[in-house]
């Protein structure tokens, strides 16, 4: 399955390895979309602690 997860703030887009391959999109309003495949439930929950762990605010999980 193919989800974005959009965050508040921008990341570079060296965080791509850490993010596992997800896509950084940067947007003009100052957030961040990360796009991808997620194999299961457990990846979606490694890639969601991943974003807790930047002190990130989580804005959005949708799967596509």
């Amino acid at each position: 399955m193919v989800y974005q997860i959009r965050i508040k703030g921008h990341l570079g887009p060296g965080w791509t390895d850490w993010f596992e391959g997800l896509t950084i999109t940067l947007e003009e309003n100052g957030d961040t979309l990360l796009t991808g495949p997620v194999v299961d439930q457990a990846a979606l929950y490694g890639l969601l602690r991943k974003v807790r762990d930047l002190g990130m605010p989580l804005l959005s999980v949708i799967r596509v």
